[in-house]
């Protein structure tokens, strides 16, 4: 999609661009369009030409409405949420007030503006718009509406299908390559469990931090190998690991460590995409608090606001470390990436590299999943093994 910029980008000057060329383009076909003189009038190809030109101009007011209406209403909001008949009915009411208007325009705008230009001389003679035919007015307004609403409703949706196809092979080619890397690295997962269990056996009574460390590290093991396979999973399972790694780097930093977390305790049956704020918790202790020989501190506060998630991560730094520690770490920039394939348009990431202090913002609209829901999802998935 990059490499057509301005047919699919998102930045302002090319969306500017598009809609110019677009209704230029109709401007000057609707002018030409209209410009042949009817076989019944004397009048000649300039001046039906010129008065065209004004006319189409004008009905293009009535044609805005519509095809925004269309584009930015009825298909988001009904179309594509499959509310067929709120679809149906909208496009209607919104077809009528456009042929409402395109006759007021007509009478009321075109009607005085040909009459001064008859009586300049711009043009020689103009036919003014019967007052009376209301029923003949609003038809053409109506299918003058129904084709640029046409052609504007098929252009957003032939783009948002071409974007969909593209994201989803994105997303495709995404899951091959994290699944050809975890086949390189694989460990049987019944190896790697019982061996944890034979050292944690051992380590007990002779070493109970080394014990506390093994079971937190089975808890996140097991998350990441059974878990985070599924594409959403429960939030207050991603806070539990957050919390589980924050625990394991907590013991071993010991005292040292000034660390301040508030995570909700209700998280309502919100559901996010697994392992997708655990890499900002690790790039805070990897380039913050592992590079501070005195007084290392983080910050995680998370709240929620219906299904809106905001998490506010802090960390301190060294000042050597000012130029080593920016937002392009490949941590970031794969949350970056899974950000926009997963959640286009419903998340805001923030990283701001200060002097003494690296701060990461992270708003999500999250989805809400009925437990039953969910569980029968699981069913669908196959068993582990």
């Amino acid at each position: 999609m990059q490499e057509h910029p301005f047919i699919f980008s998102d930045q302002a000057k090319y969306r500017l661009q598009r809609h110019l060329a677009f209704w230029a383009f109709w401007w000057i076909f609707q002018a030409f369009l209209y410009s042949f003189p009817p076989a019944s009038t004397s009048n000649d190809y300039w001046d039906s030409l010129k008065l065209a030109t004004i006319e189409s101009f004008i009905f293009m007011f009535g044609h805005l409405f519509l095809a925004y209406s269309l584009m930015y209403v009825v298909v988001p909001r009904f179309l594509l949420k499959q509310r067929y008949w709120a679809t149906a009915v909208w496009t209607f009411i919104f077809f009528i007030a456009t042929a409402f208007c395109s006759t007021f325009l007509g009478r009321f705008v075109i009607n005085p503006i040909g009459q001064y230009l008859v009586e300049a001389g711009f043009i020689r003679k103009f036919w003014p718009r019967n007052h009376s035919v209301v029923f003949l007015s609003l038809l053409a307004g109506l299918r003058g509406g129904i084709t640029i609403g046409g052609i504007a409703a098929a252009i957003k949706l032939m783009k948002y299908w071409y974007v969909k196809e593209q994201r989803n092979l994105q997303l495709q080619k995404e899951n091959v390559e994290s699944q050809l890397q975890l086949l390189k690295a694989q460990v049987h997962p019944h190896f790697l469990f019982n061996t944890l269990n034979n050292i944690y056996s051992h380590t007990q009574d002779k070493a109970p931090v080394a014990a506390q460390l093994i079971t937190g590290l089975s808890d996140m093991l097991r998350f990441i190998l059974y878990e985070s396979s599924q594409p959403l999973v429960p939030l207050s399972k991603e806070l539990q690991l957050m919390q589980e790694y924050v625990r394991l780097e907590q013991i071993r930093y010991g005292n040292k460590l000034d660390l301040h977390i508030d995570v909700p305790a209700d998280t309502r049956d919100l559901h996010i995409s697994p392992l997708l704020m655990l890499p900002l918790i690790e790039n805070c202790f990897k380039h913050g608090a592992s590079t501070m020989l005195e007084q290392p501190w983080i910050s995680l506060q998370v709240t929620l606001n219906e299904k809106q998630l905001h998490m506010k991560l802090l960390n301190g730094k060294t000042n050597e470390e000012n130029k080593a520690i920016v937002p392009s770490g490949i941590g970031i920039q794969n949350v970056q990436k899974r950000l926009a394939l997963i959640y286009p348009g419903k998340h805001e990431l923030s990283v701001t590299n200060e002097e003494d202090v690296f701060i990461v913002n992270l708003k999500l609209e999250l989805e809400r999943v009925h437990p039953k829901r969910m569980k029968l999802a699981n069913l669908t998935e196959p068993a582990h093994v």
